[in-house]
């Protein structure tokens, strides 16, 4: 099978969509711009990850966080290629997604794990969503109050299990509907926007900070005093791997472009983006709360944990990046019910033409988020969980176990000895921080590991 010519339409690529009605194949599949895909995969990058970079940077230093943000990014581009290009010489039928590219390489069992894996990763990031909107509008426990709290006082209204239900209700639910995901260019967009305001009022009051005397020197290397091994550096890995984990909305962003090869330049603008925006915020906020930065920077932005900025500014913060992570929410939630679907209903008509089990599926789902939001007080719980684990897989170990399956044959030396690299390079650093994770666990000790996290 030769590989799609470049410029062609990506129709036979569409995962998931209904048969086009009759009114041209561009008005169902293509047509989508560039740009959209830029907003629909830099939202697929920027997340909740953001939040934990400034830690990430303070367990490492500012140089190895910013070497680290790099390596990953241009990891997270070679992997995201290795995709595009087995997609395009798939053996099975169209629609392609990345459980059918796996699929052909490691048959049933490997593309039921890859569904497996996304599944996991975009429900817990989901649930990690609606734990940190739970946390800025109605607050944690008796230390951090929300912004619903400040504004109105008390009541049974803004008190977290009502407030988080009425938030998917009338907010989330709405946005998790459409069925295209071109339809979320604008929402992507804005999203997008909102992470580089909370980029420039970080750096607004990091220089107002410098300006008043009160900020604090990063270090450029890591303290090793305030570790209890060198190995806990790594735990800060999985932190930024996560960041960079988009790979699960390749294929359906890359089906509705007009033209295939377009996707490699979105996903490399988009990474490009994205570094700026992490590297940025780490340093910022670093240069902000230096040692006493938390695991959540949002948590350093409440008006009780003793930061010197305004309570205007902390509210403006947390609630832009509020607005971020709902319109992010719908992006992530349609690759969740995609390969939920695929699970378990793998021989069933494509789901955007079945509006009744499209529609369930889409409230069952929401549904189960939300319990989970409610039932797990921590997100760094989750974060432990599948950043050393079902992210990894995703980002770099999947990718690289292609190209060296290399079922199509198509694979050049050079790309299998970096797959290896990226294999052996994914494995060990999680195994490290896995172990240095239960370590510190079983040791009573709140390590740097468990403040990156």
């Amino acid at each position: 099978m030769k590989p799609a010519a470049k410029g062609e339409s990506t129709a036979a690529f569409a995962p998931l969509l209904p048969k086009s009605s009759g009114r041209g194949e561009d008005d169902e599949f293509g047509g989508a711009s560039v740009s959209s895909a830029v907003f629909n995969v830099s939202t697929s990058i920027v997340g909740a990850g953001i939040m934990s970079i400034p830690a990430a940077m303070r367990v490492l230093g500012v140089g190895p966080a910013l070497i680290l943000i790099t390596a990953v990014a241009f990891l997270s581009d070679v992997s995201a290629e290795f995709l595009m290009r087995y997609t395009g010489w798939s053996c099975s039928a169209p629609p392609h997604t990345y459980a059918t590219v796996m699929g052909d390489a490691f048959g049933v069992a490997g593309s039921a794990g890859l569904q497996g894996c996304v599944a996991v990763t975009t429900a817990g990031t989901l649930v990690v969503y609606l734990i940190i909107i739970g946390d800025v509008m109605c607050g944690s426990g008796e230390a951090h109050v929300g912004v619903l709290q400040e504004w109105f006082g008390r009541a049974w209204w803004n008190e977290r299990e009502v407030a988080l239900l009425l938030i998917v209700v009338l907010v989330l639910l709405p946005l998790a509907l459409p069925k295209r995901v071109d339809s979320l260019r604008y929402t992507s967009a804005v999203s997008i926007l909102l992470a580089v305001v909370f980029m420039c009022i970080s750096l607004g009051m990091s220089l107002y900070a410098l300006l008043q005397g009160t900020a604090t020197t990063p270090r450029l290397l890591p303290d090793f005093s305030r570790l209890s091994s060198a190995f806990e550096l790594f735990t800060a890995v999985p932190v930024i791997v996560v960041a960079f984990t988009f790979h699960f909305n390749v294929h359906s962003i890359r089906a509705e472009l007009s033209k295939t090869s377009d996707m490699t330049v979105a996903v490399r603008v988009s990474l490009i983006l994205c570094s700026i925006i992490y590297s940025a915020v780490g340093f910022f906020g670093y240069l902000l709360f230096g040692d006493s930065t938390m695991a959540d920077i949002l948590s350093n932005f409440d008006q009780n944990s003793g930061s010197r900025v305004s309570q205007f500014l902390n509210d403006a913060v947390r609630l832009s990046y509020v607005l971020h992570l709902v319109l992010v929410f719908p992006l992530l939630h349609f690759s969740l019910r995609i390969n939920v679907d695929g699970l378990f209903f793998p021989k069933r008509r494509p789901l955007s033409s079945d509006n009744v089990r499209f529609v369930l599926l889409t409230g069952v789902l929401m549904g189960l988020l939300y319990v989970a939001a409610i039932a797990i007080p921590n997100i760094w719980t989750l974060f432990q969980f599948f950043g050393s684990t079902t992210a990894v897989c995703l980002s770099l170990i999947f990718p690289g176990a292609i190209v060296l399956r290399d079922v199509q044959g198509i694979a050049k030396r050079r790309d299998k000895a970096l797959a290896a690299t990226m294999i052996i390079l994914a494995v060990i650093t999680s195994s490290i921080a896995i172990a240095s994770n239960v370590i510190s666990s079983f040791g009573g000790k709140v390590g740097a590991s468990r403040v990156a996290y």
